[in-house]
């Protein structure tokens, strides 16, 4: 791993979990003071200022970070599990959404349903390559095919958050169809 990716993995634990990490903290939408993030990463003993903070917003493969307009303020665009409001934007889903997991998980999801776990929102993709991704990074992969549109007209509420990721709440196990890779 490069020093620019352990610095994004560092900037993702501040933005979505720990900003206490770097001494900072988030404001109710889940902005972080730019020069106090970047002071507070050079205080952990790790190097960075705004060329390389800019490098890792512009270049994050999964868009990650947002730059308000004059890039004072970034947040991660998704992803908290501390209590933040990214501001997203209820939209009407398509017929079908995918959530890749790992095989291990399988018999409580389909049990208990799709929760959020550490996050706020359960995390769905638009399609099934996105979602085999997701899955191998917990083990052997699994895609569940969601019946999202099912679940828009039975009053479940959808976001689409700035990166393209889906995100509700929770989902029932029923309106979820398994499929293994």
């Amino acid at each position: 791993m490069g020093k620019s990716d352990k610095l994004s993995v560092f900037i993702s634990l501040v933005l979505r979990h720990k900003p206490e990490a770097a001494g900072i903290r988030l404001d109710e939408h889940g902005w972080a003071n730019v020069e106090e993030l970047l002071e507070g990463i050079n205080n952990t003993g790790r190097q960075i200022n705004m060329d390389i903070l800019e490098e890792i917003v512009r270049t994050d493969s999964k868009q990650r970070y947002s730059f308000n307009s004059n890039k004072t303020l970034i947040r991660a665009n998704q992803g908290h599990s501390v209590p933040v409001d990214v501001e997203l934007e209820e939209r009407q889903p398509p017929q079908y959404l995918y959530h890749g997991t790992a095989e291990r998980f399988l018999d409580a999801i389909m049990a208990e349903g799709l929760k959020p776990m550490s996050r706020l929102y359960v995390h769905l993709s638009k399609d099934e390559e996105t979602a085999v991704k997701v899955g191998k990074r917990h083990g052997s992969p699994v895609v569940l095919k969601v019946r999202t549109e099912e679940m828009y007209h039975d009053g479940n509420k959808f976001y689409l958050s700035q990166n393209g990721v889906w995100l509700t709440k929770y989902v029932d196990r029923k309106y979820i169809e398994g499929r293994d890779i």
